[in-house]
């Protein structure tokens, strides 16, 4: 993570609250490339170290969530492999879905950490604890969100900040010890 040195403390802080990671799909969890043919479903490409991070995530008791624009079988299919618990697709106004989850599941704005890449994010990325944005994000997303990833999203993005979380919580060896016990691979 890119964490201006006078916000290490502060990232800390906010990372050491957070108990729901909500991520954004077209260039967050994917490169933002859709490909699209005639009379077949859009394609879409997931980096697998995004999976084990979301993994790695539920191991240790944190929730995730999708709110994205576009609705997506692709999505909704790696939404169940992974596990994801909140998936909410066609959503224009995130900032609306990002008010239903918070009111129906009992989150407080700063137990949220939101990951971002584009100006319909903005929205929620201002009100979260802790707001991530992209390597690949828009200009005007990066100049106003302190936080930024050193990797693009599609490329493993999700799995860089679910691992600063994760150590911030003091979290991350028994994430890894996890994900490595024969007990703890059911899936």
């Amino acid at each position: 993570m890119i964490i201006p040195p006078e916000l290490k403390k502060e990232f800390q802080e906010r990372a050491q609250k957070i108990r729901l990671i909500i991520m954004d799909v077209d260039g967050v969890l994917t490169e933002g490339h859709i490909i699209l043919e005639d009379e077949k479903p859009e394609m879409k490409m997931f980096h697998a170290h995004d999976g084990i991070g979301l993994v790695m995530a539920r191991r240790v008791g944190l929730k995730t969530a999708i709110i994205s624009q576009r609705e997506s079988p692709a999505v909704q299919r790696r939404a169940r492999e992974l596990h994801i618990d909140y998936l909410y697709l066609k959503q224009f106004y995130k900032i609306s879905a990002y008010e239903k989850l918070k009111h129906d599941h009992g989150y407080r704005d700063e137990e949220i950490c939101y990951i971002g890449d584009d100006i319909p994010d903005l929205p929620v990325l201002r009100r979260v604890g802790l707001p991530v944005a992209v390597q690949n994000a828009n200009w005007r997303i990066k100049q106003e969100i302190p936080f930024v990833t050193e990797t693009e999203g599609g490329r493993g993005a999700i799995r860089e900040v679910i691992e600063a979380i994760l150590k911030a919580q003091g979290k991350l060896e028994q994430a890894i010890e996890k994900i490595l016990s024969p007990e703890d691979s059911r899936e």
